[in-house]
């Protein structure tokens, strides 16, 4: 499947904080130098997003977070644990059927190639 630019762009970002750091950090330290270079690279984006959920006409406010939304365009849901599990990809999966986004990036820093941290998902 073939990544359109802006998902280029983030992982490119991520590629950055991932070689710089390496694996083994807190997700929120790896969130906040990805922030970074996104905003270096002029990518906006939210950090910490309050996603609330609509229930029966009514929008709650849950706890829920989205890690990050760049563009308006892409969810990302970051990771810094030993392997990535169904729950992870399910939890990307509501935030982008909650907040209508359609492309979501589950990035994991706590490999040691980060290409083998990230998936792709398309609503």
């Amino acid at each position: 499947m073939e990544f359109d630019e802006l998902s280029k762009k983030v992982i490119g970002c991520a590629l950055e904080v991932h070689k710089k750091l390496g694996p083994g950090l807190l997700e929120s330290a790896y969130e906040r130098c990805l922030s970074f270079e996104l905003i270096s690279a002029g990518i906006r984006h939210i950090a910490q997003k309050e996603l609330p959920i609509e229930y029966k006409g009514v929008k709650l406010d849950c706890g829920y977070r989205i890690d990050m939304i760049i563009e308006n365009d892409i969810i990302l849901e970051l990771k810094s644990v030993d392997k990535t599990l169904p729950i992870h990809e399910a939890q990307l999966l509501t935030y982008m059927k909650l907040s209508g986004i359609k492309i979501g990036l589950l990035i994991n820093f706590n490999v040691c190639r980060l290409k083998d941290g990230i998936k792709r998902f398309v609503l």
